[in-house]
């Protein structure tokens, strides 16, 4: 379970969360919707250590995850899908796909490589194409294999669908749904519910950094 406790986040001294408190239970996929600048991108960056946390606790699997590095956070198998892809343009799709499991010396990342393939097997057809060399919708799907090589027990997802043509955000949202047989717990970041309200349980609704309403799907 993800627990989130009255957390408190400011960026350059500005209060961007606000005693946030939310709870996503094991196999449960959840979406966090707001506007632009409510505070989604930051709960995410705040689960992950990319920001620090003024107050409030973020604990996962009994795990206190404001007392861990960053870097130790992805090994209790989280995994992270900016908004932005990040990819490395020149490095090939296997290559970005591999970088969270390089970085975290990873003994055996093949199998769960193959797992990836298996799942998306787009990403197979061009794994030998450098990153700047994909559509947007085909980073995306690179993205997502990426923060899955590392993500076996939980993905945070940020603005998976934005940007994306109709037809690759749907493929996007076939790929989740399969995670969710499998009983993977995810949580959404997102402006609208288009693509992803037939796969949520819970949808929590930010607004300026405090949670105005949750409800069950």
């Amino acid at each position: 379970m993800l627990k989130v406790s009255n957390l408190n986040v400011s960026i350059q001294s500005v209060a961007i969360l606000r005693d946030l408190s939310l709870e996503i239970p094991n196999s449960t996929m959840a979406s966090l919707v707001g506007r632009n600048g409510a505070g989604k991108t930051t709960l995410l960056k705040s689960i992950m250590g990319l920001l620090s946390a003024s107050s409030g606790k973020i604990v996962f699997d009994e795990h206190d995850l404001i007392a861990q590095p960053t870097h130790l956070r992805s090994g209790l198998g989280i995994g992270y899908m900016p908004e932005d892809r990040r990819l490395i343009p020149d490095l090939t799709v296997e290559e970005n796909i591999l970088v969270p499991v390089w970085a975290n010396k990873n003994p055996a990342p093949l199998s769960r490589l193959e797992y990836v393939y298996d799942l998306i097997p787009e990403l197979k057809g061009f794994s030998k194409r450098r990153g700047q060399q994909l559509s947007g919708g085909q980073q995306k799907l690179v993205a997502l294999g990426r923060a899955l090589m590392i993500g076996t027990n939980l993905l945070l997802l940020d603005e998976p669908f934005e940007g994306v043509a109709p037809a690759l955000a749907q493929r996007l949202a076939e790929v989740i749904s399969q995670l969710k047989a499998e009983g993977m717990s995810v949580l959404f970041s997102e402006s609208d519910l288009q693509y992803s309200e037939k796969l949520v349980q819970n949808i929590f609704v930010i607004d300026r950094g405090i949670l105005s309403h949750k409800k069950s799907n």
